[in-house]
């Protein structure tokens, strides 16, 4: 056995000692607006024409947009001052989801990569799930592809492929001809001592046999919650995909990422931000509701947002460009604070700094009170779920790394 590979069953034995908090990652693809969503500047010379609602955190005001959620927002911190060193879709998802910049060397697990590593699987269905996920949903990195995230979409519709087409006696005499002639050939020409029951692909067939014929199938099933609830989440993917994970983490899922995409608004960005808000208030606003009211709030980390904001200025097509230097997030569960904000962006800034194109001359500083850096806010996150950000790994390439190089911000924390 590898040394990479002893460090990870050290790791995960021990793992499995201390469950870590779940966690669920609404995700924002596109690059939301801060200005249409949660950090309105209404009647200023870059506010658009996005108004301001009260919320229940006295003195603060989110997007008219999102006033389901302005009512539920005391369950959560509001983050108004990301800044990230991305402004390119691909390379900035990477980054927020993994905490690193991406590097021709290593691919870096994301976050609910870490969240399962750090945990027993006793499960039977996978623990890692994305729900309608776009073009780059989670993945394991040098933890493997045993890690990357379980990909469904519209939960409205089942899972394919799970009810066997033949008897169950038929079936086992299938996989087993099937396993025996693949783990054949793929030991062919191999060291001879290669633990065949180790082989992901070994693995992955019999977790796909095992998910087959489980009950816990049921968490994927939301119609086995009332319509009521059903409603407040919206009749659309984005929300069942909600109230899915919600289902899911119940279940013993460690982490659930649901996407919302077509927030990257070049043009007329009023109206399609708009209208996406609208989407993310219901489900948004019904996943702290129901976390607080089936008292899972405290064992349940909540992330939505996405890779970047978008630029103060509004470009002659109406639209709003990538932003990567002040930007918003809402953070809820386990011991993030509730009912507080944390950070502040200019609601004038000076015209000479402003760059559509998000280029990384901007000084963030002159535009942002109190930043968090994307690896502050990925160290922060590990804190709350429970896991040291400075656990060191022995990476395959033989090169030490933290799960996090960044320093937790605890004024986002309770003590």
């Amino acid at each position: 056995m590898t040394r990479f590979a002893e460090q990870l069953s050290r790791a995960a034995e021990g793992a499995a000692q201390t469950r870590p908090k779940s966690l669920m990652m609404i995700w924002l693809q596109g690059g939301a607006s801060q200005l249409e969503t949660f950090d309105p500047h209404p009647g200023t010379k870059y506010g658009g024409e996005t108004r301001g609602i009260t919320t229940s955190i006295p003195n603060v005001q989110i997007a008219d947009t999102l006033p389901a959620t302005a009512e539920q927002l005391h369950h959560a911190t509001l983050l108004r001052s990301i800044v990230s060193q991305e402004g390119d879709h691909e390379r900035a998802t990477y980054h927020l989801k993994t905490g690193w910049r991406p590097d021709p060397t290593l691919v870096h697990p994301a976050i609910g990569s870490v969240v399962c590593y750090q945990s027993a699987n006793n499960l039977e269905i996978p623990r890692h799930i994305s729900i309608v996920p776009g073009e780059w949903p989670a993945r394991g990195g040098y933890l493997g592809p045993s890690f990357d995230a379980f990909q469904i979409g519209d939960v409205a519709a089942p899972i394919p492929n799970l009810t066997p087409r033949v008897s169950e006696e038929s079936l086992t005499q299938r996989l087993d001809v099937l396993l025996g002639t693949l783990e054949d050939e793929f030991q062919r020409g191999r060291l001879a001592n290669l633990n065949r029951q180790r082989t992901l692909h070994q693995t992955a067939t019999e977790n796909a046999v095992r998910m087959m014929s489980s009950d816990q199938l049921t968490a994927f099933d939301v119609q086995q919650e009332s319509a009521s609830t059903v409603d407040k989440f919206g009749d659309n993917a984005f929300g069942r995909g909600c109230l899915a994970g919600i289902r899911l983490l119940s279940a013993g899922v460690r982490c659930v990422e649901v996407e919302l995409g077509g927030w990257d608004t070049h043009i007329n960005n009023h109206e399609l931000q708009s209208s996406k808000a609208r989407v993310l208030d219901a489900a948004l606003a019904a996943t702290l509701s129901e976390l607080h009211a089936r008292d899972m709030l405290n064992d349940t980390i909540v992330f939505c947002g996405g890779e970047f904001g978008r630029t103060p200025q509004i470009n002659p097509a109406g639209g709003r460009d990538h932003w990567p230097h002040g930007f918003s997030a809402v953070l809820a569960g386990g011991n993030f604070r509730r009912g507080y904000v944390h950070g502040a962006t200019a609601a004038n800034p000076e015209s000479d700094i402003i760059n559509r194109k998000g280029n990384a001359t901007v000084d963030p500083q002159k535009i942002t009170e109190n930043i968090v850096p994307v690896p502050d806010l990925h160290a922060t996150l590990l804190r709350a779920l429970g896991i040291d950000h400075e656990f060191e790994m022995q990476t395959p390439v033989g090169r030490p790394l933290r799960w996090s190089d960044g320093q937790v911000v605890t004024d986002l924390l309770q003590s």
